[in-house]
């Protein structure tokens, strides 16, 4: 397997539009080469568990080559450094696989260091096979904390082993090309990265179908099949049964399906494997986030995303304790969409979040409301006009946000139109996963002190992407050579500071948000900084006595059944996150997971109480003839959009006297 000359051509076309377009200015030199290289290596061997450390001395003398190399368009390092990793792989499956038919012996006191990324390189072939024999040792205890027959976890191991092999086997030329050239541009930020023409293609399927199936973003993570995060209105998220950071390592068709173990499988094929007709079943086998080797098998009935489930939906919250007659209207808004194609036709009529949302502020005004939550918890983002134009219901007119490019040039969205759709008391929810134009918006209200922002600090993501198509840089190319997804511009708030990186800090953060310092983009290796710019030229709406409304709050909380068990997860998953190593005592990781689910159940079962709901002595127990406990999901649902609620109505009880003062 070598380099072609059609993979030549691209990266050289490749670097000279990052170093002309690219909105961070980056030198392609010695500096750089070292991180491709490391790169490489943690993209083709993430756990250190193929390579030897003499291998990476034998490859060190392209440390700082590899941007020479990639200035005169020669790749072949990178089908070198390939085909001695397909060796090492094929060497550490042959040698799992002898393992997996020998005897272990579970009452060994001994740990195994699954989270090998900060740790060194195995010095010598014996030091290699003993990381493998605790791997292979831990990954059959897994099997055997499910209750599963020796044989049986003998074959799903040789299948699983063998699926690795086979699976770098089939990379070809393409995909080590693409595997490279996004070790270079990851090296620059975690959103630029090359598609190869295959990956194009499959791209732009995966675009006309991501809203079929279960409606779930994967992602491959050393091998394993992860959710990304579940789409509102997907089979997915109605059912509450899978959420981020679970793993998914079984697929079984329909409700008698084998469920076959993907562990290992391409994503693509996991992909496929999970995706059907409208209405068929799939069975899904889930290691669940922060639940160590307790797995769960739930079932999805596969759909289309309804337009209609991601619209902007209302409802309002009355009659909780303390609230009196007060009533707060909640906008729920999922996203931020809008019908191009609907409008493009000269349809006046098309949907859109602002036109959705205008038509329920006017619902709610009429049902007379004290004042209304935005809820932006999940919402990834989406149309950025419509970030601007939402905002826009909320002020007179002025700047909503800046985008500079990288040439430096800086320009305005501003809210043309000088009506408003609501002038009464507002605040905004949002959390870790509230991201791109949920931020745009939180922080222009935030900026013009129009409303308060509660929650956790926001994802982060405050960058600009297009794609490239490669091919238009080469006159006369007819040949595809694929697209490259290119960070261009970045976002600025009307205050001159950027949403990348920090995000939105709320005005009063929930206890949550202490655990998430670590999660969107913050948590991203060379994302880019936070950064700031001169402020836009606007004027404040509103004042908030932020101090009173937080004693208020934390006063609150302090006893909330709710937000106890909120945190209660929090802590468990971070803990377990931390975590790099496990022990290989059968009874030792019974009693830890025994343990664990005992501590989670105590918090659950508080809340449950707290709800009128019966206290359950296992997870299992919540699902009434194999349906979700809807009313359980639902009042966990509520326990951040309730606070939310109350705090809105201190700020209104807070600002009656001081109006009536003016």
């Amino acid at each position: 397997m070598r380099p072609t000359a059609e993979q030549q051509q691209t990266a050289s076309v490749i670097v000279k539009v990052i170093a002309k377009y690219h909105y961070k200015e980056v030198a392609l030199d010695d500096s750089m080469s070292e991180m491709i290289l490391q790169r490489y290596y943690d993209t083709l061997d993430p756990n250190r568990s193929f390579f030897l450390a003499g291998d990476v001395v034998h490859f060190s003398g392209y440390r700082d080559k590899l941007d020479d190399y990639l200035k005169n368009a020669r790749i072949e390092p990178a089908f070198e450094i390939y085909r001695l990793y397909r060796q090492r792989v094929s060497e550490a499956v042959s040698h799992a696989l002898k393992l997996v038919d020998g005897e272990f012996d579970f009452t060994i006191d001994e740990v195994y260091i699954y989270d090998r990324e900060d740790q060194p390189w195995a010095q010598t072939r014996t030091a290699l096979n003993d990381i493998w024999r605790k791997r292979v040792k831990n990954d059959f205890l897994n099997q055997r904390l499910m209750d599963k027959e020796d044989a049986e976890i003998k074959k799903t191991l040789k299948e699983r082993y063998e699926r690795l092999l086979s699976r770098v086997e089939q990379f070809d030329s393409n995909d080590v090309f693409q595997t490279f050239i996004n070790a270079y541009t990851l090296s620059l930020e975690p959103h630029t990265s090359y598609m190869s023409p295959s990956t194009s293609e499959n791209f732009d399927i995966s675009m006309r179908l991501s809203l079929e199936g279960i409606g779930a973003v994967l992602k491959d993570e050393d091998g394993y099949t992860v959710v990304q995060k579940t789409i509102i209105g997907g089979p997915a998220e109605q059912s509450d049964l899978l959420h981020a950071g679970d793993k998914i390592v079984g697929v079984g068709q329909g409700l008698e399906g084998e469920m076959i173990d993907i562990v290992g499988w391409r994503l693509q094929d996991v992909v496929e494997q999970i995706r059907g007709p409208k209405g068929s079943v799939v069975q899904l086998e889930v290691l669940a986030k922060g639940e160590g080797s307790n797995r769960k098998t739930i079932t999805l009935v596969r759909n289309k995303i309804k337009l209609e489930e991601q619209a902007a939906k209302s409802h309002i919250i009355e009659k909780l304790d303390g609230m009196g007659k007060y009533r707060i209207g909640v906008v729920e808004v999922p996203t931020f969409y809008r019908d191009f194609a609907a409008e493009a036709r000269g349809d006046e009529d098309f949907r859109s979040t602002t036109r959705d949302v205008r038509d329920l502020l006017v619902d709610l005004k009429k049902q007379h409301v004290d004042g209304i939550v935005i809820d932006l918890r999940e919402n990834g983002g989406g149309s950025l006009s419509e970030a601007t134009e939402l905002t826009g219901l909320f002020i007179d007119s002025g700047p909503v946000v800046q985008i500079k490019d990288a040439f430096g040039k800086i320009e305005v969205e501003q809210d043309p139109d000088q009506s408003i759709a609501y002038e009464g008391p507002l605040a905004v929810l949002v959390d870790r996963n509230s991201a791109s134009a949920s931020e745009i918006f939180a922080g222009a209200i935030q900026d013009y002190k129009r409303g308060i922002v509660i929650g956790e600090p926001t994802f982060g993501k405050g960058t600009v992407q297009t794609l490239v198509d490669l091919g238009r840089f080469v006159p006369g190319r007819k040949k595809d050579l694929g697209r490259l997804r290119l960070t261009m511009a970045q976002f600025f708030r009307i205050n001159g500071g950027s949403t990348q990186h920090r995000g939105v800090v709320p005005d009063i953060q929930f206890p949550t948000a202490r655990y998430s310092e670590e999660y969107g983009e913050r948590s991203l290796e060379n994302a880019l900084p936070w950064a700031q710019i001169r402020p836009a030229n606007f004027i404040t709406k509103g004042q908030f006595t932020v101090p009173e409304l937080m004693d208020s709050h934390l006063s609150r909380i302090k006893t909330d059944a709710g937000f106890e068990m909120l945190v209660d997860q929090e802590k468990r998953f971070l803990e377990l996150d931390k975590r790099s190593e496990v022990s290989l005592l059968e009874k030792q990781r019974r009693t830890e997971w025994q343990e664990r689910e005992h501590e989670r159940l105590l918090h659950k079962n508080r809340f449950r109480a707290s709800q009128g709901l019966k206290v359950v002595k296992s997870t299992d127990e919540t699902d009434l003839d194999d349906e979700p406990d809807e009313k359980e999901n639902e009042a966990t649902s509520r326990i951040e959009l309730n606070e939310a609620a109350r705090i809105l109505m201190d700020s209104i009880k807070v600002a009656q006297p001081m109006a009536v003062m003016r």
